[in-house]
């Protein structure tokens, strides 16, 4: 069968390597013993750890460690650095940011100028507010944290160890160390209204 992925002679190959069709491996990218580069999968100057698969994903500039999965569709650019057991899962983008051993961001989130600690979990939707439409600032979450669904983390900040923050939040100032946070909209409930939305013209 006709090799239908494309593998410049710049890049580093450990054993058992496995390169499906349609990947683009390019630069000084190392791969690592036993990893699986997916198909539809682009690396540029990137380091893939061992045992780590990829899936349809573009990573560049960046790390990963060993005994991860990143994808599909996860987008690693500008130095992120993922460390050995974590996840990165569907349209997932980092940049920048470090995310410490066993760190989970499963769905759906940006990770910008941001370190991430050990064992912490990202929900799906978080975002990394790092940008004030001047300057880029940091973001430090320390480890063991559960950050809820559709969280908005709002550089310059730090989230201490051992941390909670509840789906929906907005955190805005430091949190210490064991601390729950939350803050939402108040619900409103009218009964017996939606029939009047409902209603087509």
């Amino acid at each position: 069968m006709q090799q239908q992925y494309y593998l410049e002679n710049t890049v580093v190959v450990g054993k058992n390597v496995e390169i499906q069709p349609f990947a683009v491996v390019k630069g000084n990218t190392v791969l690592h013993d036993n990893c699986v580069v997916g198909s539809f999968s682009f690396l540029e100057n990137a380091e893939i750890g061992e045992n780590t698969v990829v899936k349809a994903s573009r990573i560049c500039d960046s790390t990963v460690g060993s005994n991860c999965t990143v994808g599909p569709n996860a987008h690693l650019r500008n130095n992120a650095r993922v460390k050995d057991n974590c996840r990165v899962g569907n349209f997932v983008e980092i940049k920048n940011s470090v995310l410490e051993q066993g760190v989970k961001a499963s769905h759906l989130a940006y990770i910008g100028d941001a370190t991430v600690g050990k064992n912490t979990n990202i929900g799906c939707g978080v975002i990394f507010v790092n940008y004030d439409g001047k300057t880029k600032h940091k973001t430090s979450v320390g480890e063991n944290c559960f950050i809820g669904c559709n969280a908005n983390l709002v550089a310059p900040l730090k989230i201490g160890n051992n941390c909670f923050v509840a789906c929906g939040t907005t955190v805005d100032k430091d949190i210490p160390d064991g601390a729950f946070s939350i803050g939402r909209s108040y619900l409103t409930v009218k009964e017996g209204r939606a029939e009047k939305y409902l209603q087509k013209k």
